[in-house]
């Protein structure tokens, strides 16, 4: 017969095993249940509900849906934050114009005359192929410019006419007297020294003073609601930057008037890169209509290149429920090609004003804030649309829905949302098409460490 073994021989053998399993085991416990403290110290009123949530099933509903809306909160705080990030100036780009002007101030070759005195007469030829910008940006107006004229076929032939406001005027001026542009010409032209006549002054006036009732008016609605969905607001938060309300971007409406002398133009918004020669734009047959623009889109039946009118329009007035649609595409601006001439035949202006002032007696409540919704009443029907592959936008949205190979197709790449190339927040997969035309080695970038 075999010998029993003793009771305190298995015992040994049974507990040795267990220890051992325990020891391997309780370090994982650990950080398993210091995981979920700090998980629920975001997510649950109390750490003990978050853990019996998740290690007991979380059979409480109750418990479920207010982490849902703790998640919901956080996300819109962070948009909220993202959003403000767009709005505000960066250091270094602050440092840029004050470096500039100080240089305007002390160097006498940063205030030589734009464009040379020899070729002052190309500033009206209409033979010249004349591109617009109206901005306060220096950064961005050189990469603008600079990219045009790296793909332009023949740079010799563009003449860029840069509008600005008059704190901008003296570095805008600064950066392009002493950053020669080879072979284009550009002017410089500060807001502040064009003759205005009495009713058009009064009539910008009145026009901006409107715009800033609409956006105050979208300012408290936002400020007073409780915003429970984020997706259903995310957007509304773009309609508070400071450029709906900025005089430069509400000024194109008046190009006619700045620019007297000239039949034809492209207009190219300050956060643009353009990669393709453009020249055949000033040679458009825009068939009777006032402006080309990209109104179908690269992405298929039912994708607007932009946003649909119901993004725009408040459709519960009948006035705009009756006049459009609100599944109909609205145009693109930022990369657009004026008939200057056929405009001053039109009531264009007028048109635009008078529903600015309809606006105003309906208690503000037809559109977002904007230069888009009315001008997309203003130039309805003088709309001609030209091929998607001109200008693809939305480049400063946070997800924007484009693929590499539109991209590269496209003549003119648009920025347009909060997430501008020159911000931290800027997508840093897009950033470098815009990058790439920046000279980082230029001593005003290096002292104010605009770096890429």
């Amino acid at each position: 017969m075999k010998a029993r073994a003793s009771p305190s021989i298995i015992r040994r053998s049974f507990i040795l095993p267990v220890l051992l399993m325990l020891a391997f085991i309780l370090p994982f416990m650990f950080l398993r249940v210091a995981y979920l403290v700090l998980e629920s110290s975001t997510l649950c009123s109390s750490p003990l509900d978050c853990m019996r949530l998740r290690l007991f099933g979380g059979s409480d509903s109750s418990l479920i849906m207010k982490m849902e809306r703790k998640v919901q909160s956080s996300r819109w705080r962070e948009s909220i934050y993202w959003h403000l990030a767009s709005h505000g100036v960066p250091k270094n780009l602050h440092c840029l114009h004050l470096k500039l002007a100080e240089e305007y101030a002390v160097n006498a070759s940063a205030r030589s005359s734009l464009p040379s005195p020899e070729y002052m007469s190309r500033l009206t030829d209409s033979s010249f192929d004349h591109v617009v910008l109206l901005t306060d940006n220096v950064l961005a107006a050189s990469v603008v410019i600079s990219s045009t004229v790296k793909n332009s076929g023949n740079p010799g032939k563009l003449v860029f006419h840069v509008v600005t406001d008059k704190k901008t005027y003296s570095p805008m001026h600064s950066w392009f007297a002493m950053n020669i542009v080879a072979s284009a010409v550009v002017e410089v032209k500060g807001l502040h020294q064009y003759d205005w006549s009495h009713e058009v002054n009064i009539g910008v006036k009145e026009m901006l003073e409107i715009h800033r009732l609409i956006w105050s008016h979208k300012y408290k609605y936002m400020k007073g609601e409780d915003f429970e969905f984020l997706v259903d607001h995310e957007r509304d938060l773009e309609f508070l930057s400071p450029r709906f309300i900025s005089l430069l971007n509400h000024l194109r409406i008046y190009i006619p008037e700045l620019f007297p002398d000239l039949n034809k133009i492209v207009f190219l918004d300050d956060d643009v890169v353009v990669q393709r020669d453009l020249s055949s734009l000033w040679h458009l047959d825009l068939n009777g209509k006032i402006v080309g623009a990209v109104v179908d889109s690269f992405c298929g039946d039912g994708c607007c290149p932009g946003r649909k009118y119901k993004d725009y329009f408040n459709f519960s007035d009948p006035v705009i429920s009756a006049d459009f649609r609100p599944d109909r595409c609205g145009w693109l601006y930022g990369m657009n090609v004026f008939d200057l001439e056929a405009w001053r035949k039109t009531n264009i202006t007028r048109t635009y004003h008078r529903w600015l002032k309809f606006n105003l007696d309906s208690g503000l409540e037809l559109w977002n804030p904007g230069t888009l919704p009315p001008a997309l009443i203003a130039f309805d029907g003088l709309v001609h649309d030209i091929d998607p592959s001109w200008h693809v936008a939305g480049l400063g949205y946070r997800y924007p829905q484009v693929s590499l190979q539109t991209l590269k197709a496209a003549a003119v790449i648009h920025f347009s949302g909060p997430a501008k190339p020159w911000l931290e927040i800027g997508i840093p997969e897009l950033r470098s098409l815009w990058t790439r035309h920046v000279n980082f080695s230029n001593k005003f970038f290096t002292k104010c460490r605009i770096e890429e």
